[in-house]
């Protein structure tokens, strides 16, 4: 609510569709952020689809979106994001056409910008991402750096975000950015809801590798899964190699291979995570000293957490419950 008392009004949101369009990014808004809503049950954002001339936009899959508008829509926007698309202008030769540059010239100042997959190669080719960190979907990644040698262009990350600057991805990589969003804007438990009613994990990290090249495991009773579900409900317990094999009645090289096999991550860097995920939540939801969170945690001090929240978050645990915590009482005052 408004200090007047009145409700806030929706962040607007504006999917800019350009064609060839890939279908499954463009929906992605609609799905996640649409789900986002208030205590009272009221839309968190106005997601409107906008086309550069209003008509329908071809995917590449064969079928056609209708968009709400024209790329008039751009001038009211909060948020712009731009989905993965394969417009000849920005993928092939890294510049705009005249209508999608003039389209994008009236964005107005301090209007968060936004790509899914291909989406980044837009924000490129106006210049949005020069000296910035981004990424996009891993195919891409080499003709990307051949036409923006100034984007620092991190292929191994789910997605980024520089303020007020955000690129993802490819495909499923856009609704962890979407929930990022959400979760930025309305704290973790807003975010939690709408992953819940997209049947989605509520937080894969952006640090997370986009693309690991490994076989499907196959699932049987010699699965790790058991062990890991304890250790989600034990975090401040013993979680070593050593502890968590005699768990799952392993031995510790038969434990930590299968480990891998399953989740992709060393049984260290997976409890790590999922204990930084617990801080964060500790730290949005409560009170709690720092040093008290790091107990709970499985961090043992204040120390060991700050440590790891600088080298996985950026930032301190206090800097982290300010954005977080800020972001959640603006939402309810």
């Amino acid at each position: 609510m408004s200090s007047s008392g009145r409700p806030i009004a929706p962040h607007r949101v504006v999917v800019l569709l350009l064609e060839p369009l890939v279908g499954y990014d463009a929906t992605i808004p609609s799905a996640v952020l649409g789900a986002a809503k208030d205590a009272d049950g009221r839309p968190l954002y106005d997601v409107l689809m906008a086309s550069l001339d209003g008509g329908p936009v071809t995917t590449t899959t064969g079928y056609a979106v209708l968009p709400h508008s024209d790329a008039s829509l751009l001038a009211s926007a909060d948020t712009v994001i731009v989905p993965g698309t394969r417009v000849p202008g920005p993928r092939l030769e890294g510049t705009l056409t005249d209508e999608l540059a003039s389209a994008l010239g009236t964005l107005r100042a301090g209007t968060r910008v936004v790509s899914i997959c291909t989406g980044a190669y837009v924000l490129a080719a106006a210049g949005l991402l020069d000296g910035r960190r981004a990424t996009t979907h891993w195919q891409h990644t080499e003709k990307f750096r051949e036409l923006f040698p100034e984007v620092d262009l991190d292929e191994d990350v789910l997605f980024t975000d520089d303020g007020d600057v955000l690129t993802s991805a490819g495909l499923s990589a856009g609704v962890d950015l979407c929930l990022h969003l959400v979760r930025r804007d309305h704290g973790s438990a807003v975010a939690n809801e709408v992953a819940r009613y997209c049947v989605v994990p509520p937080w894969r990290d952006g640090g997370q590798a986009q693309y690991i090249d490994r076989p499907v495991p196959v699932v049987d009773d010699a699965s790790t899964s058991a062990s890991r579900a304890w250790a989600l409900g034990h975090l401040d317990r013993d979680l070593s190699v050593p502890a968590l094999a005699a768990r799952a009645r392993m031995s510790e090289r038969t434990f930590a291979r299968r480990f891998r096999e399953e989740t992709g991550l060393t049984p260290a860097a997976w409890v790590t995570q999922q204990r930084v995920r617990h801080a964060q939540h500790l730290l949005e939801t409560t009170d709690l000293t720092v040093d008290v969170i790091a107990t709970r945690a499985g961090f043992g001090t204040g120390a060991s957490l700050r440590k790891h929240c600088a080298a996985t978050l950026g930032v301190s645990p206090q800097a982290y419950r300010r954005t977080f915590r800020g972001a959640t009482e603006s939402r309810s005052a």
